[in-house]
């Protein structure tokens, strides 16, 4: 993921070779990524049969629930044998097979852990056909490079202040020198957008007629630390937030058997329903924040990101990303998960009724 690659592009500046970080940011990336899918797998599926794995002991826990909880919902069924005679308690009957065939174990793990991995196989799916179909430019991440290469090129640039004379004009000839190998990049990656050729002509500028720049513009462009690192903050609270996505449906995951388990308790809202509107929110909550992510790009990168003229600052973008896309994805997963809950409810309270 090129978002990784610019981070480390904002902090160490001219100190390392270009093609050195691509290569250690595009490992570091794929690594992260590989880690949380092993992780899925050595959780839910590898060794669940053990009580020593996580998964394992946590289904065995949720065995002893459901032991448990069988007293009370035998003592319900007989109550509601004797009040409504058999139309009533028979469609409860359901529920303890239910229970039996998620927690129990086929040596490859308990069907309840190939359901979690499967519905996080669809989730991922619709995650992924959305994102593809609506960036396929890479628009994405074409606005973010907008906004991070400005910062790059201002780390490149930012030594060669403080120098004068021919000091300065050899300082800006090798930064210059380094900014286009990465501009190459661009080009090579998103063709040669306007974006890309304003910021060429903004380091040509410079590098070949400084004294016709002005203070102004020179500044603009050469940016501060303070700034760079607000952005760098920002963008990685962002990518902070998709693993937090990642680890609270891990955390959900695991949690399954606990809630399967106490599914025989009579009580209107089962733990099961709970459980499982609570994994799909977070679904949700991943699919929104893309969505958002995707079409603010959009909006950046068809509007001034194809103005030649045009000189944004895109310091709201790196924010919307950083916090607030965040903050409304969650809002919508809730609002979702509310709906999801009341329509399984229903379901099952008419499931119930027609049996």
């Amino acid at each position: 993921m090129q978002l990784a690659i610019q981070l480390i592009f904002a902090q160490v500046g001219a100190q390392v070779g270009i093609d050195e970080v691509l290569n250690n940011g595009a490992a570091t990336s794929l690594s992260i990524a590989d880690g949380w899918n092993q992780q899925w797998l050595d959780l839910l599926q590898k060794n669940t049969n053990s009580t020593t794995s996580l998964y394992g002991a946590l289904t065995n826990l949720g065995i002893f629930f459901a032991v448990g909880t069988l007293l009370f919902f035998m003592i319900q069924f007989l109550r509601d044998l004797i009040s409504y005679e058999y139309s009533r308690p028979i469609s409860a009957l359901i529920w303890p097979f239910v229970v039996v065939i998620l927690l129990s174990n086929s040596g490859n793990g308990s069907m309840l852990s190939n359901l979690t991995l499967g519905v996080r196989y669809v989730l991922n799916n619709v995650n992924q056909g959305v994102v593809d179909s609506a960036d396929k430019d890479k628009i994405y991440q074409q606005a973010l490079n907008m906004s991070v290469a400005e910062e790059v090129t201002g780390s490149f640039l930012r030594p060669c202040q403080s120098l004068t004379g021919a000091q300065q004009n050899q300082c800006f000839v090798s930064a210059a020198d380094k900014i286009n190998v990465l501009l190459q990049k661009y080009r090579n990656t998103y063709r040669n957008q306007n974006w890309i050729i304003r910021l060429q002509t903004k380091v040509d500028n410079i590098r070949y007629n400084k004294g016709f720049v002005s203070e102004t513009s020179f500044n603009s462009l050469l940016g501060s630390t303070v700034q760079t690192s607000i952005k760098n903050f920002l963008v990685s609270l962002q990518y902070a937030f998709q693993n937090l996505i990642e680890a609270t449906m891990l955390l959900i995951a695991v949690l399954g058997p606990i809630a399967v388990g106490a599914s025989l308790l009579p009580v209107a809202g089962k733990p099961i329903f709970a459980w499982l509107t609570g994994f799909l929110s977070i679904g949700i909550a991943k699919i929104s924040f893309n969505i958002i992510a995707v079409l603010t790009a959009a909006v950046i990168v068809n509007g001034p990101g194809n103005n030649l003229n045009a000189d944004p600052d895109l310091m709201w973008f790196i924010i919307f990303l950083g916090i607030l896309a965040p903050i409304l994805s969650l809002l919508v997963a809730a609002a979702g998960g509310f709906a999801v809950f009341s329509a399984i409810s229903n379901a099952a309270s008419l499931v119930k009724e027609r049996i």
